[in-house]
């Protein structure tokens, strides 16, 4: 069953070289293990997705311009975390499991690798 996904925990993205955070912000107050549980809207970067160090997708016009070289990620992540949690929600916005997925605008995935609990989460 996937787990609820907090405050700290930690994500990839196939186009980066190295792992990043997710922050969440303390405004919903809702915890799981003592720490701001996220939600599907939790994908603002620089806010909630931290850089994933160097970004090697071509589709990036810094990676395009440096022929190929990877440059410093700045993710850009138009959409919310998709699927999410399907029956929990945390102020009527679906909360965010594990097994969901973010998309950069630059061809790259983002996904959880470690949610930061243990805690499962009804997604059905």
């Amino acid at each position: 069953m996937p787990k609820q996904v907090v405050n700290g925990a930690k994500l990839s993205c196939n186009q980066g070289t190295s792992p990043s955070t997710l922050a969440v912000l303390p405004a919903i107050q809702t915890d799981g293990d003592n720490q701001p549980a996220a939600t599907i809207n939790d994908h603002i970067p620089m806010t909630n997705v931290a850089p994933f160090g160097m970004c090697q997708s071509a589709a990036n016009p810094q990676v395009a311009a440096a022929q190929g070289a990877p440059q410093p990620c700045i993710p850009v992540l138009p959409a919310p975390w998709s699927p999410g949690a399907s029956v929990v929600t945390i102020q009527g916005i679906k909360a965010l499991s594990d097994n969901s997925t973010c998309s950069c605008t630059w061809a790259g995935t983002v996904s959880i690798t470690n949610p930061g609990t243990t805690t499962e989460i009804d997604v059905e």
